[in-house]
């Protein structure tokens, strides 16, 4: 009945319509792969801008422990010497040579510095019973 009214398709319109969608088709799978290949390609200078970023930190991490490395082995040389070993026993511990006798500076009230000037002195001289005596039963 459609061909009576003139509404039938022919075949040539037909091809034309298939020939129109398959070109649609190609054209949108075509974009839809050309979408992908971009997204890829900024995920991948995304990606490498990351790994920049992260060698130039590790970069200066480096150059930073490089320096400390240095700071380090210069330390030890340092070190070796015993001259530097004595003085650093002698200040930071407190180490004294044998037959020495340390003399520890407080700093309190004058009293206590000259009380300590003498008790130095009556002790080579008496020895260490008149120190005991003093700091049993006071300074008499």
């Amino acid at each position: 009945m459609t061909s009576a009214i003139g509404l039938e398709e022919t075949f040539g319109h037909q091809r034309a319509r298939r020939q129109s969608l398959f070109k649609q088709t190609l054209m949108w799978i075509t974009g839809l792969i050309c979408a992908v290949l971009l997204l890829g390609t900024l995920a991948q200078a995304w990606s490498n801008s990351q790994l920049t970023r992260t060698v130039q930190s590790e970069q200066l991490r480096l150059q930073s422990l490089q320096q400390r490395n240095d700071q380090l082995k210069k330390d030890v040389n340092k070190y070796k010497d015993p001259a530097v070993i004595e003085s650093e026993a002698r200040q930071q511990l407190g180490y004294v040579r044998p037959g020495e006798k340390p003399v520890v500076v407080v700093q309190a009230d004058t009293t206590t510095t000259t009380r300590t000037a003498s008790t130095r002195t009556t002790k080579s001289d008496s020895g260490y019973w008149l120190e005991w005596l003093q700091a049993l039963f006071g300074n008499g």
